[in-house]
């Protein structure tokens, strides 16, 4: 596990790679490489779900050295993992381990919020037992069923990402509604994390509580960078889902960082796009385009 404060933490990977690049780690089957597949033929496997496993371990293996230079840090969804059930869930456990040994930061993206005693579970299968260095964690509870979460990131360097603003069209259902007051349910549950992180501020001025603002709602992502100083984001909704570097310019703060921006199909399977190129080359690639373009976007050249 790593040590020490997640908010300096993050900072530091994100200078020393001059990178706001995350990874997401979304292994589906039907995507990967052909060439990984055939490697992986049925026959050789008791079963199906066996066959998986190798192939996303293969797949992500391969995948994490290569593209080290170009990302801070890595964004595992845990659901790919947990579909393949228990099998599934030892893979998760042992890429927070190999991606944490390349030197990524390690986001577990599994949106837990429960009560308190439940959260502490939660909170103790993926930050301590686990060992990611960050958890995403959905809000809905209230402060009670993320306590165990921001206990972690006080007493054991770790960090949180509280869901605020995401980048799936749907999200309006809810978190656009207004309240008595006349701002929307994200702009609430904004302030909130804003209270929840002041014990949380790290040396280099960041907090280790910090948002998911998705990259789909730029006026909406500019707003919120300029009422939550100090705040950390972590930026879905880049590449596949359509978001720009230009459309991220003001998610950044004015030193140009305190922000990290999540790719997973769109560099995880590259090659499609990349007729002649190898996997691996297609993937490093357009981490390394994703890279500069966000580098520049954030004012830093």
């Amino acid at each position: 596990m790593s040590e020490g404060h997640f908010g300096d933490r993050l900072l530091e990977a994100i200078e020393s790679k001059r990178s706001h690049v995350v990874v997401g780690l979304d292994p589906e089957y039907g995507s990967l490489p052909p060439e990984l597949l055939s490697a992986h033929p049925q026959e050789g496997y008791p079963d199906e779900t066996e066959m998986k496993v190798a192939c996303y371990r293969d797949f992500l293996s391969e995948l994490l050295p290569a593209l080290a230079d170009e990302a801070a840090a890595v964004k595992i969804q845990i659901a790919y993992f947990e579909a393949l059930g228990a099998r599934g869930y030892a893979l998760y456990e042992e890429m927070v381990r190999l991606a944490q040994g390349h030197g990524y930061l390690v986001i577990a993206d599994v949106k837990r919020g429960d009560i308190g005693s439940t959260a502490e579970a939660y909170a103790q299968a993926h930050l301590d037992v686990a060992g990611a260095d960050a958890v995403t964690v959905n809000p809905y509870f209230g402060s009670d069923g993320l306590e165990p979460f921001f206990r972690r990131c006080r007493e054991a360097g770790k960090g949180v990402y509280v869901l605020v603003k995401t980048s799936n069209p749907s999200s309006a259902e809810i978190q656009d509604v207004l309240l008595d007051s006349g701002e929307p349910v994200y702009a609430r549950v904004a302030e909130l994390v804003d209270e929840w992180g002041r014990e949380t501020v790290g040396a280099r001025g960041y907090r280790s509580i910090g948002a998911v603002v998705g990259g789909t709602h730029p006026a909406q992502g500019a707003r919120l960078r300029a009422r939550l100083s100090g705040v950390p984001f972590l930026i879905p909704g880049y590449g596949a889902q359509g978001a720009t570097a230009g459309d991220l310019a003001a998610f950044f703060d004015a030193e140009g960082t305190g922000a990290v921006v999540n790719s997973a199909r769109a560099i995880l399977y590259a090659y499609r796009k990349a007729p002649g190129r190898h996997w691996l080359d297609a993937a490093r690639d357009e981490a390394a385009a994703m890279k500069a373009a966000l580098w520049s976007a954030a004012g830093r050249g």
